[in-house]
């Protein structure tokens, strides 16, 4: 008998799932995307739920890393620079 290991990334996401993506994803959308970019959009959907399935599920970890993955400083680090 052949076992097929489960992991993280295999389970469906529920609606609190999807709803914490959905929040970290139009935070950054505002912030990063230049306006009428699907791709860029589509991108940045995917990268988000793929680090949420990797595991990343505080919002601000998930927020930076996926801005990071998109080649951008999150706002909060920016200001953070600014100011020192």
């Amino acid at each position: 008998m052949i076992r097929s290991e489960k992991r993280p990334t295999d389970e469906p996401l529920n609606s609190e799932d999807l709803a914490k993506c959905q929040q970290v994803f139009e935070k950054l959308k505002a912030e990063i995307c230049p306006p009428d970019d699907q791709e860029e959009t589509n991108r940045l959907a995917a990268i988000t739920i793929e680090l949420y399935r990797q595991g990343v599920r505080r919002e601000e970890q998930l927020r930076e890393m996926v801005a990071a993955a998109r080649g951008h400083q999150s706002a909060q680090d920016a200001g953070d620079i600014l100011r020192h």
